[in-house]
C-alpha cells in the first residue's frame, strides 16, 4: 500500500507541470480575444497620462506657493 501511494504521489509530482500548462481555446488567439475581433480593454498609458498630469499640477502648485511666500517677505 506504501509503495503504491508513493508511486503515484511521484506520477502526480512528475505531470503536474505538464497540466498546468495553458493553451488557448481552438477559436482563440493567444491574448484570449476571438479570432477576427479587436481585443476590448482600455490602454494601458491612460493611467500613467492621468497620473503625470497631476504630478505636473502639484509640482506647479507647489512653486507658485513657494514664489507667492518670497514676494510677500
Amino acid at each position: 500500500m506504501k509503495r503504491i501511494r508513493s508511486i503515484i504521489i511521484v506520477s502526480l509530482l512528475i505531470a503536474a507541470p505538464v497540466l498546468t500548462f495553458a493553451q488557448p481555446l481552438p477559436n482563440q488567439n493567444g491574448n484570449g480575444t476571438t479570432i477576427g475581433q479587436i481585443p476590448v480593454g482600455g490602454p494601458i498609458d491612460g493611467g500613467l497620462g492621468i497620473l503625470l498630469v497631476l504630478g505636473l499640477g502639484y509640482g506647479a502648485r507647489k512653486i507658485f506657493h513657494i514664489n507667492k511666500q518670497e514676494v510677500t517677505e
